[in-house]
């Protein structure tokens, strides 16, 4: 008897995948989404990419709603990157997510592993949802590399800081002020100089202090977001110089 080679049809599944900020919403299209890549865990082969896109979720049932371990906090409307996948047989995937996009200088990287079976998809409920740690911390003063005078004494330091998903920090907020420690390291000519709290500044997400006694040299300067409760961390940069 003649052996007949066998036919294998590939099937295409469907996946969809989130991204949740830690102790916060859905990375989405308010903040350039989340990059991801779906790969073929033993191959290394991409077998889907885009970023996630839609709003940051419901509020409501994210945040206050007292759920189940297994309840979904996803709504219809929540950010998503919608992938279809052609596989043959069950496949290890290896699933990354990158971002916010809008904000890259806080972006980060988190990543999955997850079993795929033809034909079986992977769309209910919150389906395979991803949580990316982190602040967004962007240095609004002083602008990186900027020269001042010999006469320069006390240089304001501001910076807006949100969750990744760019949610809003305030006095007693649901995303309250008071509970994060936001502050600057600074460095003078690579020498460890001060470290200065940052207080809020009176608009939602704005933290900023002064930073007086300054002489002649070239300073470092790493603001830092820091959340006790959870380990949420985020960090910028900047310098400045007194000539």
């Amino acid at each position: 008897m003649l052996l007949l080679p066998q036919l294998s049809f590939a099937e295409e599944t469907k996946i969809d995948v989130r991204v949740l900020s830690k102790g916060a919403k859905f990375i989405g299209s308010s903040m350039g989404g989340a990059r991801v890549v779906i790969e073929n865990a033993e191959t290394g082969e991409v077998l889907a990419s885009g970023k996630t896109s839609g709003s940051t979720g419901d509020t409501q049932r994210i945040m206050k709603e007292k759920l189940t371990h297994h309840s979904s906090v996803s709504s219809e409307d929540a950010a998503v990157f919608h992938a279809e996948v052609d596989i043959e047989e069950p496949t290890r995937l290896v699933v990354r997510a990158y971002g916010p996009l809008a904000q890259r200088q806080a972006a980060g990287e988190v990543s999955a592993t997850q079993w795929l079976i033809p034909g079986k998809h992977i769309t209910g409920g919150d389906a395979l949802r991803l949580e990316m740690p982190g602040f967004v911390v962007d240095v609004l003063a002083p602008p990186s590399h900027v020269k001042l005078g010999g006469d320069t004494e006390t240089v304001r330091i501001a910076a807006n800081v949100s969750l990744m998903c760019g949610c809003p920090i305030e006095p007693d907020g649901l995303w309250d002020a008071n509970n994060y420690e936001v502050a600057a390291i600074v460095k003078r000519d690579g020498r460890s100089y001060k470290t200065l709290g940052l207080e809020y500044a009176g608009k939602t997400s704005q933290f900023a202090a002064e930073l007086k006694g300054l002489k002649a040299g070239v300073y470092e300067v790493t603001v830092y977001a820091f959340d006790e409760s959870n380990g949420n961390t985020g960090v910028d940069f900047t310098t400045f110089i007194i000539k």
